[in-house]
């Protein structure tokens, strides 16, 4: 069941998704060669719980820490390690989610560490544009699926490919609601979006085959074909006049 949000409840989920972005504007200023995502880690906690929020990820279906930190060809759901150290040349998508009064926010970005190769500037451009797109349909009278169909085709059209075993998601009381977004299908189908729906879209890109597979410690999933992944998202409100994103400040 998709929920309608009142105004009320989407400034709410503002003031959450505000924390959200302060964040990642914080830590992605602390991305450079030799910095342990566990590091990173540890700063998120603390900056969140400074402004009063509570992390959104951390112990959420037992996951252990507060960011989620992937590294190259890993597309989601890296946890943050001491033992991982970031060298130049590798990129790092951050997801972050935080709780305030209740409501949740949730964001990704992919920022470069160090100087990276053209390869993978261009796989975090495109990626981050397909965001835009995606945003764009979020608007009162088209289809759920017309987010999925402009970000598919705009990743496909620069010879990359989206997952598909991880979507998108609707976002309030709880981090993950009805609908899933996934970042593929056909234009015009799916759900009418209608002023109330706050959505999370994320396109998660690889830069190889679409296929990914989890590591042992059951939360990473990496790409199967070794190639490099990007990952956007935005917390985004349907509102009458047309999309708000609530995670950019």
């Amino acid at each position: 069941m998709i929920i309608l949000k009142s105004l009320q409840e989407i400034e709410k989920i503002r003031k959450a998704s505000l924390v959200v972005a302060d964040i990642l504007e914080s830590i992605s200023s602390m991305v450079q060669p030799g910095v342990s995502t566990q590091a990173l880690d540890e700063s998120a906690e603390r900056l969140i719980r400074a402004q009063g929020a509570i992390p959104a990820f951390k112990g959420y279906r037992g996951y252990p820490k507060t960011l989620c930190t992937s590294v190259n060809k890993e597309v989601i759901h890296g946890i943050p390690s001491k033992e991982v150290i970031l060298k130049q040349g590798d990129i790092l998508s951050i997801d972050v989610g935080a709780i305030v009064e209740g409501f949740y926010g949730d964001a990704a970005i992919t920022v470069p560490v160090g100087m990276i190769s053209p390869e993978a500037e261009r796989l975090i451009k495109v990626t981050e544009e397909s965001l835009q797109r995606g945003i764009a349909q979020a608007k009162p009278g088209n289809r759920l699926y017309d987010i999925s169909h402009a970000v598919q085709s705009y990743v496909e059209s620069n010879g990359y490919s989206v997952v598909k075993e991880y979507v998108g998601h609707g976002i309030g009381r709880s981090l993950h609601e009805d609908p899933q977004i996934p970042n593929f299908g056909e234009a015009g189908q799916g759900p009418r979006l209608k002023p109330g729906m706050v959505l999370a879209i994320e396109p998660m890109v690889n830069a190889g085959r679409s296929a990914t597979v989890v590591k042992e410690d059951n939360w990473t999933a990496v790409t199967a074909d070794g190639s490099l992944s990007a990952h956007y998202e935005h917390t985004v409100a349907v509102m009458p006049d047309g999309p708000w994103i609530l995670t950019k400040k």
